[in-house]
């Protein structure tokens, strides 16, 4: 899956995305980069909406899954259970969430448990920045089931 491939996905089955304004900004190797401008995503004082921050940290790490994924089949279907935000600075301008991959061992465990079981749990997490500065940090627990 590539940059605009994902982003069509987001746009195509997560509507909020589009409305947000969400952009990949990277696909790599084990990490995903989504970024919004602030003007769609502003709340009352000028900063960027709480809900905006989780939702873009929830996609990235959303987003990451998907692509890391994107060679089973069937697809599995990719939840989430909960997750955590935890806000450390506002948000003043345009932003970014980067979900990176958890280790080789976590990642072959979930496959392996998703292939074997029809259902695996992993745990995720991203960091929100406006420019340099951190903005929170995402951690999530995710569900893939497999459909047949």
């Amino acid at each position: 899956m590539n940059q605009q491939a994902l982003l069509d996905y987001l746009y195509a089955h997560i509507p909020l995305s589009q409305a947000m304004g969400v952009t990949v900004q990277s696909l790599a190797q084990g990490s995903v980069t989504l970024a919004a401008p602030l003007a769609p995503n502003i709340n009352h004082r000028g900063t960027a909406f709480g809900g905006s921050i989780s939702t873009l940290a929830t996609l990235a790490a959303w987003s990451l899954l998907r692509v890391g994924t994107d060679t089973l089949d069937p697809l599995p279907r990719l939840v989430i259970r909960r997750n955590t935000v935890d806000y450390s600075q506002p948000v003043a301008g345009d932003f970014t969430a980067t979900a990176h991959a958890p280790g080789v061992e976590v990642w072959n465990r979930f496959l392996d448990t998703l292939a074997q079981r029809g259902r695996a749990r992993i745990t995720l997490s991203a960091s929100v920045r406006s420019g340099d500065v951190l903005a929170a940090t995402f951690v999530g627990d995710f569900v893939a089931l497999r459909l047949v």
